[in-house]
């Protein structure tokens, strides 16, 4: 994680990165994960910004496979300044990232006030994910 975060220094304008968590598989991918949030600024748009992510990921090894698969790094876009941006095959904001504490609570730590879905912060959501029960 720290390389790819220098990766991502190197490559665009690494703003800020959150302290990298351990998560238990999503999804029954085996091992656990490593997890970070960064922000970055660059003037790439979207598709662009995702098809030089791929090159990362490709570059520290990952290789297609099944979903949900264990995998080398896994890099998404969770969310961009000009808004929204929908195209086959990419939707920012990412729409699951909402639902998942191991993208919003160190998003929360860099970017509490980041919006994500209308009025609603990264916040706001990390801390309704904190609220919830465990399912039995």
């Amino acid at each position: 994680m720290e390389a790819a975060i220098a990766e991502l220094d190197r490559l665009f304008d690494l703003f800020d990165a959150a302290p990298i968590v351990l998560n238990p598989a999503h999804g029954g991918a085996g091992r656990d994960f490593a997890n970070s949030v960064a922000l970055i600024e660059s003037e790439l748009k979207p598709p662009e910004m995702l098809k030089e992510l791929k090159a990362l990921e490709r570059a520290f090894g990952r290789r297609r496979g099944r979903r949900w698969g264990s995998r080398v790094l896994d890099l998404d876009i969770i969310s961009w300044t000009g808004g929204r941006w929908r195209e086959r095959g990419l939707t920012v904001p990412h729409k699951a990232a909402i639902e998942r504490g191991f993208v919003i609570n160190p998003l929360a730590t860099i970017a509490p006030g980041l919006r994500l879905n209308g009025n609603l912060t990264a916040f706001h959501f990390a801390h309704r994910l904190a609220r919830r029960r465990p399912r039995s």
